[in-house]
């Protein structure tokens, strides 16, 4: 199943909720994204029918290993981003939300060449 950018935030949003200490239902995750019910609900029958969350019996979402790559891929190109764009002078809530855009599009290529790029400091 190729995920799509929504899917990738929903998975991103379960391993932040999770990273932090907190539960991650599906009203959490709604919470946190400001999505209605229902549209929490589809998604989260979208990713667990392609494999990436699955459902505890107190309602806590899991990520399975596929979505747990994913979310850690999305994590690690955002929080990158976001610090390359601070460096260059861009404010924190600007950098963020491009750094949001942009994880979901940008080549793999193209975020290895940043890595490196920012690693050699």
């Amino acid at each position: 199943m190729q995920l799509q950018e929504s899917g990738e935030m929903y998975l991103e949003t379960i391993y932040l909720l999770t990273k932090e200490g907190k539960r991650a239902r599906s009203v959490d995750v709604g919470n946190h994204m400001g999505f209605s019910k229902p549209s929490v609900s589809r998604a989260i029958g979208l990713l667990k029918s392609g494999g990436y969350v699955a459902v505890e019996g107190d309602g806590n979402l899991v990520l399975t290993e596929a979505g747990l790559e994913v979310a850690k891929r999305t994590y690690e190109r955002h929080a990158l981003l976001t610090e390359v764009f601070l460096r260059l002078g861009v404010n924190r809530e600007t950098a963020s939300a491009d750094a949001c855009k942009i994880e979901h599009v940008i080549s793999e290529e193209t975020f290895s060449a940043i890595r490196r790029f920012v690693e050699k400091g």
